[in-house]
């Protein structure tokens, strides 16, 4: 770090033998809906599926075998502008590491993050130039997991959270200048301090090159804004959007529209706020169709756990209807919008109708999101779905160094 010795004392994460105790005993409780024909998960979640995680949860499942896990790193608590924010931190080990905050999305929690910390903070150990070193800043995102809870900030979304880090990263550790990456929502957020804080940044890495004005509007829980598929496409062309609006209607307009009544079921049951998480594991990440070949069981429950232990699946959801009920506007008119330095991975799950892999890079180099930011590195990768970062971690790694390669 800029000014030597870090400047605040860990705290490990521990959760109470009570929350555990209360959460046994509701999944023992579960009371499972009827799911006849849907074998196939022609419906969502499967009914047997779902029930032996449940069950496993219960029975096998070891919270405090994760927890270990978890508190092998630093971890932080502290307010930030009156927010109470959690961050895991990965010290840099090399010459001169370079301060990076890496920021998540939904249902993503900063555990996702826990593949790339390592490689990021002490490349030597994996006989990489140790010149390339990061001090790695992972925080959960206000209103997640352990960044909770948001009683005075019921308004939180999107680019005030960049406005949060700025500060945590200048003011609270002391850095001159840092580096931000993210992915999903997490990509708004470093998108906005790549916008607004741009001095102040070496550059940014995100995953997709969104507008930050993606969810302004009438319509932002609709991907098509309203608009019917056009006649005419080729057959498979017409199948790709139908399955990439499939892949992500029903929490866009379940979190911007009504995202307090679909918490209180959440909240109260965890198989509930399991069924509704893992849905969006199994249908995002690029696992051909075996879940548990990108996320274990284990994996599952320990990211459903940090979405549990401190109530906050109401509050992680609220932040869709906040990033449009409170819409983004720009903090100044130049172009690109997004000043800092940009590199994006693109990944091939999610390669938009009609485009391959080869052609991804064009693709958005011809649309009006190019525009948007000053873009230096693009990459595409052939698989990998929504989680980059988990499931894609070398790659990611790669990607991002290229990014900062000669900007520090």
């Amino acid at each position: 770090m800029s000014h030597g010795a870090f400047p605040l004392v860990p705290t490990p994460i521990h959760v109470s033998d009570e929350v555990l105790a209360d959460l046994r005993l509701r999944l023992e409780l579960t009371r499972f809906p009827d799911d006849a024909g849907n074998d196939d998960w022609y419906y969502g979640v499967n009914g047997t599926y779902l029930r032996e995680l449940v069950r496993y949860w219960r029975t096998e499942y070891d919270w405090r075998k994760a927890e270990a896990a978890i508190n092998a790193y630093e971890h932080y608590h502290v307010r930030v502008d009156g927010v109470s924010v959690h961050f895991m931190r990965r010290p840099g080990a090399g010459p001169d590491p370079t301060p990076l905050i890496l920021t998540h999305g939904w249902p993503w929690t900063f555990w996702h993050w826990s593949k790339v910390v390592d490689r990021l903070a002490d490349p030597a150990a994996f006989g990489e130039d140790p010149a390339e070193a990061f001090d790695v800043i992972v925080p959960s995102f206000p209103g997640f997991g352990l960044s909770t809870p948001l009683p005075d900030h019921p308004d939180m979304n999107f680019w005030k959270v960049a406005d949060l880090w700025n500060t945590l990263m200048t003011e609270t550790l002391g850095n001159e200048r840092y580096a931000a990456a993210g992915c999903d929502v997490g990509a708004l957020v470093t998108g906005q301090l790549g916008h607004k804080y741009a001095d102040r940044l070496y550059g940014i890495h995100i995953g997709s090159g969104q507008k930050l004005t993606m969810f302004n509007g009438d319509r932002a829980w609709d991907f098509g804004g309203g608009r019917p598929i056009p006649d005419g496409l080729p057959v498979e062309v017409h199948g790709r959007i139908l399955a990439l609006d499939k892949r992500f209607a029903v929490h866009l307009a379940a979190h911007v529209l009504d995202s307090s009544t679909l918490s209180y079921g959440l909240s109260d049951s965890p198989a509930g706020m399991l069924a509704w998480i893992l849905q969006r594991w199994v249908a995002w990440s690029d696992n051909g169709g075996d879940v548990e070949s990108v996320f274990t069981k284990d994996d599952l429950l320990t990211h459903a756990m940090l979405f549990w232990v401190n109530n906050s699946i109401g509050t992680s959801i609220r932040t869709y209807a906040n990033n449009n009920r409170y819409p983004w506007t720009p903090s100044h008119d130049r172009t690109p919008v997004v000043e800092a330095p940009t590199g994006i991975t693109f990944v091939g799950y999610e390669n938009p109708p009609g485009v391959t892999t080869d052609q991804r890079v064009r693709h958005f180099l011809e649309s009006d999101r190019a525009q948007w930011y000053n873009h230096v590195n693009l990459t595409v990768h052939d698989r990998g779905g929504h989680f980059i970062p988990w499931e894609l971690p070398d790659a990611w790694v790669e990607d991002l160094r290229r990014t900062f390669r000669g900007r520090r």
